[in-house]
């Protein structure tokens, strides 16, 4: 199959009209008006089939929206924007290759990493997959080798701790991907992740092992990245103190994922076990790349290249299914509806999956990083919210929390419930305890209890107000029949091409992250005036002067 023509000429894109200027938004704004005070108990009182005709569902993945603040007629409109924002065509460029990734002149084709082998998809007018198969098949030897034992430590010893050192979509996505697939992890070996670069996270993941049993991952594009780097060398300190301080264990207790051979070779680590990847992956989508290693070395990669056949048929289900049945479209449509129009600040996004626990932290890079934009492709700045807050807890832990708040606050948050229909862990009634959680708590929300009804349980006059639910909270719920590797890729690709909806419509870059370079490039012009022997010569701020003549100070005399 091929999905490309060739990429189209690099340029800055232009904004031909101005997103609040569009006909369907201006219908949206005045359709709000008129289903402002529309309550669920009403839409659904009007239409019994609403529950069993506001869903959608492919690849496996079940979305019923019916419980939202939303008519046929808000759907049609919400469609109508997504027409008039060309998001079709955005998808294609996308797929096709374009540096739709202006403002670093790249392409973002985190698609081509899940894709078949015989697919073309063009980068720079050259077919990519091949690349990525031919990682994928360097990774599946080397993790093949590992975790059979063949791959031996500089004693002699078998490898049977990993520890991956990566911060960012290089920290996150590995975390994620081997919380949520444990079930199917190598038991016989410990897989721990450094990101921070507090000194704590490093001693804690490696307080307890054994320098002759442990492998370290490496992972950053550059070899430069501060964090990454500094952790590394840390790393490569406690290895060689376990190891008698020979140098060319280093070799055998390390490998990289990275681009940047020379300082891979400088670091000790043979360039053959360097594993690349791609300037058109961003970090945030790059757990399927070489960063998901560690992720194959603990469930193998038969379950890996499940978890990527996975991703690819979501893909395949955004780039050709029509928006009224195209799951990815649907939730970011219904994104933009409560951010823009209800001016809701945050969507919660509610695994009722233990294995999930790090799902909603792996979604706030994604969706944050990808869409905490306040300015247009063209440079304006927009006039409209962007970006909504995405956080969350599994459930049932969050119900004994936060729920509270989403029940009975002033805040409007919706809410994604993602739920399984098997167990992976059966044991007696609890999976049906669990699931009946999540269909109350979506009920709940929508349907809340009336003062009638508070009162007709005997309840007292004076505590009526309090006992009372509004209801009318939107959610979405997210059903699958089993949290497979497979069902994995198929999750986060849902909400890469949600994410990928909104920025599209709202006319904002969701592939660049210049905010997260300003503080970086401030702490590398500070670390010397901490660490100076003499007082340093200080002309920042008053307050930030004051912080770092402080802890000098403190520091000093402790």
């Amino acid at each position: 199959m091929k999905m490309a023509m060739g990429p189209r000429p690099s340029a800055t894109p232009k904004v031909v009209e101005p997103l609040t200027r569009r006909k369907a938004w201006k219908a949206l704004q005045a359709h709000y008006e008129g289903v402002r005070g529309l309550h669920l108990r009403g839409l659904f009182a009007e239409d019994p089939k609403r529950g069993e005709r506001l869903t959608a569902e492919a690849a496996g993945i079940f979305l019923d929206y019916s419980k939202n603040r939303i008519t046929d007629e808000t759907v049609k409109l919400l469609i109508q924007l997504a027409e008039e924002s060309g998001l079709r065509a955005q998808i294609d460029a996308m797929f096709r290759g374009d540096k739709i990734n202006f403002t670093e002149n790249r392409a973002v084709l985190h698609v081509a990493l899940r894709a078949p082998k015989g697919t073309s998809i063009l980068a720079d007018c050259e077919n990519v997959v091949p690349q990525v198969h031919a990682v994928l098949d360097k990774m599946t030897q080397f993790s093949n080798r590992v975790r059979s034992g063949e791959w031996k430590g500089h004693t002699g010893k078998r490898l049977r701790n990993v520890i991956n050192i990566g911060i960012g979509g290089s920290d996150l996505g590995p975390v994620m991907a081997y919380e949520a697939l444990k079930h199917y992890s190598d038991r016989t070996m410990t897989f721990r992740f450094v990101s921070n670069v507090d000194s704590t996270d490093f001693a804690e993941a490696v307080r307890d092992l054994d320098a002759a049993e442990t492998l370290f991952i490496i992972s950053s594009k550059t070899f430069t990245t501060l964090e990454t780097m500094t952790n590394a060398y840390s790393a490569r300190r406690w290895s060689l103190a376990g190891l008698g301080g020979n140098e060319e264990s280093v070799a055998k207790h390390f490998v990289a994922v990275s681009t940047n051979a020379a300082e891979v070779a400088k670091f000790g680590i043979d360039t053959a076990n360097m594993f690349g990847f791609w300037d058109w992956v961003g970090g945030r989508y790059s757990m399927d790349s070489a960063i998901g290693l560690s992720t194959m070395l603990a469930i193998g990669p038969e379950n890996f290249r499940a978890m990527l056949d996975g991703f690819h048929q979501m893909d395949e289900h955004f780039r050709t299914a029509p928006f009224e049945q195209n799951l990815p479209v649907l939730m970011g449509l219904l994104s933009i509806w409560y951010n823009d129009f209800f001016s809701a600040q945050t969507v919660a996004v509610l695994p009722y999956e233990q294995y999930l626990k790090r799902f909603p932290a792996y979604l706030q890079q994604l969706t944050m990083e990808s869409n905490g934009k306040h300015v247009t492709i063209d440079g304006a700045d927009v006039t409209y919210a962007t970006g909504p807050i995405y956080w969350g807890e599994p459930g049932t832990n969050g119900q004994h929390s936060f729920y509270q708040l989403i029940h009975q606050g002033t805040r409007l948050i919706p809410c994604d419930f993602i739920a399984f229909v098997e167990p992976l862990n059966p044991l007696g009634r609890q999976h049906d305890m669990l699931l009946a959680n999540v269909f109350a708590q979506t009920e709940a929300l929508a349907f809340g209890k009336t003062p009638e009804q508070v009162k007709a349980e005997g309840t007292p006059d004076s505590l009526v107000p309090h006992r009372v639910f509004e209801g009318n909270r939107p959610s979405n719920t997210i059903l699958a029949a089993r949290l497979t590797p497979e069902t994995v890729g198929k999750l986060v690709a849902l909400y890469e091409h949600s994410v990928f909806t909104q920025g599209a419509i709202w006319q904002i870059n969701s592939f660049d992250q210049w905010g997260v370079e300003l503080g970086k490039a401030l702490a590398q012009r500070i670390i010397p005036e901490l660490e100076s022997d003499g007082e340093p010569s200080l002309s920042h701020d008053s307050s930030t002067n004051s912080l770092i003549r402080r802890y000098r100070k403190t520091r000093e005399t402790s």
